[in-house]
């Protein structure tokens, strides 16, 4: 085997949801993970600092994409219509992969507490960075932050339904879809 595998880290993170999966998170040690995915545990280490690092794997990616997309929204686009373009453009990043495990990923973090707080500090720090974009265009609090929080809820309604074995729609349009529905629904908030 190559010392070097080009896909170690999807190995890697496909091994740990699956044993994750199979003998729960607790139970999972670094060196099945490794044994698993056919790699080291040096490896392991080069790409994660720990295991739990595994089920925020590509989070960084995810945050640089959404505030990417907002900062290259037109200029004069509305706050929403800036955060559609980060969803957009982080729902373009997203490959079968990603499809693949997302529902392992949440079963697997709907079993401990400790994983859902991890999992919603992801979804906080995700908010923050579009909010902290949304202000680098000049749009001024609570709007940025509002729109920020939309934009992530909406997101995590469209992964969640983007994984789903029975959905045809691209993550993309089920974003914005998501995003148009919640903003449809701020007038009935009085």
């Amino acid at each position: 085997m190559p010392r070097w595998e080009p896909d170690a880290r999807q190995r890697l993170v496909s091994a740990a949801l699956h044993l994750f999966s199979e003998q729960g998170y607790d139970a999972t040690t670094v060196s099945e993970i490794t044994q698993r995915a056919g790699l080291t545990k040096s490896t392991f280490f080069r790409h994660f600092p720990d295991k739990r690092e595994v089920l925020a794997a590509g989070q960084e990616t995810l945050s640089r994409l959404m505030t990417e997309g907002i900062a290259a929204a037109p200029e004069g686009a509305t706050p929403l219509t800036a955060v559609a373009a980060g969803l957009e453009r982080a729902a373009e990043a997203m490959t079968p992969f990603n499809r693949e495990l997302g529902p392992r990923l949440s079963a697997v973090i709907a079993t401990s507490a400790e994983l859902r707080e991890r999992d919603q500090l992801k979804h906080v720090g995700l908010a923050a960075s579009m909010a902290d974009a949304l202000r680098a265009r000049g749009v001024p609090d609570p709007a940025a932050t509002l729109a920020a929080e939309m934009g992530m809820l909406a997101f995590k309604d469209a992964f969640a339904a983007w994984v789903k074995p029975d959905n045809e729609q691209e993550l993309g349009a089920l974003a914005r879809a998501g995003l148009d529905r919640l903003q449809g629904a701020l007038p009935e908030l009085g």
